[in-house]
């Protein structure tokens, strides 16, 4: 029931807390073994970004951007706008999204405000959410080809038809 405490106890001597702690820093790591994901990236509420973002980690946005995002897991707080496109494997918008949204699994909750088309595999969209746009089902919607544009003549050639 009750164990004996090792506060009072001698401990490792310094001089092999030394030596441990340097093998340590020049152990090379395993190459199978797993790393710990990384904590989500988060844009406070009084934080204005003009411009993009890109990572393969995971953004936590509550303040505004203005300007692409482009990450693994996207969530849009409730306070927060982006105006941009948005393209993640997994978006999830609570807050304005205000521009086209790609990804695998989009899911607008009931305090969504989505201006714009939404490309996905996987979406759901809860009571009460506002949605003006279209929707497109496409099983790789994060290819970067997913909307092709024409393309443009070299000067002094006639146009493709």
């Amino acid at each position: 029931m009750f164990s004996k405490s090792k506060i009072n106890e001698p401990g490792p001597k310094a001089a092999d807390n030394a030596k441990n702690a340097d093998a340590a820093k020049t152990a090379p790591a395993k190459p199978g073994a797993p790393t710990a994901k990384p904590p989500a990236s988060v844009l406070s509420a009084d934080l204005l970004i003009t411009g993009n973002i890109k990572t393969t980690g995971d953004v936590n946005i509550e303040g505004q951007v203005e300007g692409d995002v482009r990450a693994h897991l996207l969530t849009v707080g409730e306070g927060a706008t982006v105006k941009g496109e948005v393209v993640a494997d997994d978006v999830v918008v609570n807050g304005r999204v205000v521009g086209r949204v790609r990804g695998l699994k989009v899911r607008l909750t009931s305090t969504a405000r989505v201006e714009g088309d939404i490309i996905h595999k996987t979406i759901a969209i809860e009571s009460g959410a506002h949605f003006e746009g279209s929707v497109q089902r496409q099983d790789d919607p994060l290819a970067t080809g997913a909307k092709k544009m024409p393309t443009a003549a070299a000067p002094g050639e006639a146009p493709k038809s």
